[in-house]
């Protein structure tokens, strides 16, 4: 007797077969990145760094110093140690 499952990969290739679907994509302008997001820095001396979407070079001269980086490279900057994102 034979089985009529689809083996391994062929289930999934099964399922993606087919009209695809559409969705519409809603964001509230709080989450437009877009739009500028401050951030400060905390290290000891000055920092460079450079936008990891926009390649736009930011310059933190000194500790404390607030910068508007640009939405798109905010998640990128969030990820350096010494930065802070401001909340407002």
């Amino acid at each position: 007797m034979g089985s009529n499952r689809p083996c391994c990969g062929e289930a999934r290739r099964a399922v993606s077969v087919g009209t695809p679907s559409v969705r519409a994509t809603v964001r509230p302008a709080s989450l437009d990145v877009s739009s500028a997001v401050e951030f400060e820095y905390i290290g000891a001396t000055a920092l460079t760094v450079d936008g990891p979407l926009t390649g736009r070079t930011y310059r933190f001269a000194e500790k404390g110093a607030r910068l508007p980086v640009d939405g798109r490279d905010a998640f990128g900057l969030a990820t350096v140690p010494v930065l802070r994102r401001v909340r407002e």
